[in-house]
Formats: structure tokens, sequence, C-alpha cells
């Protein structure tokens, strides 16, 4: 009986394997990104990080038009071209500039703004399309 486990398990590592490698490599929608850097006013305030990052997951959650989500802190940046002085980043993207443009007026963004409006001091926004190859 164990024997048989073993070999079953031993057969579908490599189903597993190439199924998780499918899902990456589909992860990324590249059609239509929304990449925003947040600074905090009080950026080592640990209630405001928290606050923050508990809305904008929320937002994550909640939005009905979002594909990929992604958030992130800077690093220490060790070479003088990267600028490590924003408190957050967001990387979302979207099927098309249409569902990013009703992403900008649904419930769930406004809430997201409105529950973090106070904590911020600036936010620079970039979107993009992706070029086809």
């Amino acid at each position: 009986m164990r024997t048989k486990l073993c070999l079953y398990l031993i057969l579908l590592m490599p189903v597993a394997i190439l199924a998780q490698d499918l899902k990456d490599e589909r992860a990324f929608d590249p059609t239509y990104t929304h990449v925003v850097y947040f600074w905090l006013k009080n950026p080592e305030n640990v209630q405001d990080r928290k606050v923050f990052d508990v809305a904008l997951r929320n937002l994550f959650k909640d939005s009905r038009y979002t594909q990929t989500n992604f958030l992130g802190a800077p690093p220490k940046a060790t070479r003088e071209v990267v600028d490590d002085s924003f408190t957050f980043a967001m990387i979302v993207t979207f099927e098309s500039a249409e569902a990013q443009k009703a992403y900008q007026t649904e419930a769930a963004h406004l809430k997201f703004i409105e529950q973090t409006k106070h904590l911020l001091e600036r936010f620079v926004v970039y979107d993009a399309q992706g070029l086809k190859p």
C-alpha cells in the first residue's frame, strides 16, 4: 500500500509542477497595467501602514475588474538609479482600457480611496498598454 502511494505521488509530481508552471505563465495579464507608487505621510507609523495594507488588499479582493494584483514595498536600494523613497507599490492589470476605466468609478476603488486618502503624502500613477510582439 505504501509503495503504491509513493509511486502514485511520484507519477503525479510532474503533472503538478507543469500545472503550476502553466498557472504562473497565465498569472500576469499584459494587456493593460496600472502601476501606482504611494508615499504615506507617516511611513514609520505601524498603524497607518496596516490600515493602508488592509484597504489595498480589500480592493484587490473586491474589485470586479483587476486581473493581476501586486502589493509591494521597496527593498533598500543598492544602486543610485533605484528610487526607494515610496512606501508602497501597487500593480494591477486589466483585460482592456475599458475595464480600467470602469475600475476608476467602481465601489471597491472609491472605498479604497476614501479609506486611505488621509494617509497619503502623494502618489504617482503609470498606466501602460501592452505592445503586441
